[in-house]
């Protein structure tokens, strides 16, 4: 039987009761939809994992007791830094869970000339709670106990200006050289999605600008989301913990 898995941002002690916040408690009782009795995997982010069992399932409140802490951590030796432009539902959803499960360190949604979706700083604060929600179900589903980081939705030009790893790509269709061109980072790597229209002449140039080097995927063109999930498998692949 599959032990569910629970992301939980609370501080967790090895034989201590929990009592679970309201989020999660909702999450375990109406989507798990786990009993009294039942046996999980809890984590926090902060390394390891716990195993528990449900002690107390109501509607008020739901308690965990907590059994030994488990050192294991699945994180890869390649700091994948995504600069990822926002694209339209679900495609940005698809695009940050995968990334998530294929081992990525930071995201960063940024905002790019030809993004079709428009965020006022309120939206940008409610999309941020909802991908951070996906990110959190895709480390319970994919067994990673520490959440990539996700930014606050920028723009590109601002998240150009901020401190990246010194290996950088930017992904342009038509060109030539890909990633088994370029050279292999030390350990950490800034890698960058265009939106659905593709970047502007100059937002290349930016780019290029602050060091990033431009490759292609080949001879197709491939869309946002697809861009960013065949990216990052390459760099795991190539330089990573994958294959």
């Amino acid at each position: 039987m599959r032990i569910s898995r629970l992301f939980v941002e609370q501080d967790l002690v090895e034989g201590a009761a929990v009592t679970l916040e309201a989020d999660a408690a909702h999450y375990l009782r109406n989507v798990l939809r786990l009993k009294k009795g039942y046996q999980l995997t809890v984590f926090n982010g902060q390394g390891g994992e716990y195993s528990a069992i449900a002690v107390e399932v109501h509607r008020k409140a739901v308690v965990l007791e907590l059994g030994a802490w488990r050192n294991v951590e699945l994180e890869s030796p390649l700091q994948i830094e995504l600069g990822l432009s926002v694209s339209r539902g679900e495609r940005m959803d698809v695009a940050i869970q995968k990334a998530t499960e294929l081992g990525v360190a930071v995201i960063t949604p940024v905002i790019t000339q030809h993004c079709v979706v428009k965020l006022t700083e309120e939206r940008r604060l409610q999309r941020h709670q909802h991908w951070q929600n996906i990110v959190y179900r895709a480390c319970e589903q994919c067994g990673r106990n520490k959440p990539p980081i996700l930014n606050v939705t920028m723009d590109l030009a601002q998240w150009l200006n901020t401190e990246l790893a010194a290996s950088r790509i930017i992904f342009e269709p038509g060109k030539a050289d890909t990633l088994r061109d370029y050279p292999k980072p030390n350990d950490a790597v800034a890698v960058l999605i265009g939106p659905e229209g593709g970047f502007s002449e100059q937002e290349v140039l930016d780019a290029q600008e602050v060091n990033f080097s431009a490759l292609g995927f080949g001879p197709r063109v491939v869309r946002n989301e697809t861009a960013a999930i065949a990216s990052i498998a390459g760099m795991q692949v190539l330089w990573g913990d994958m294959g």
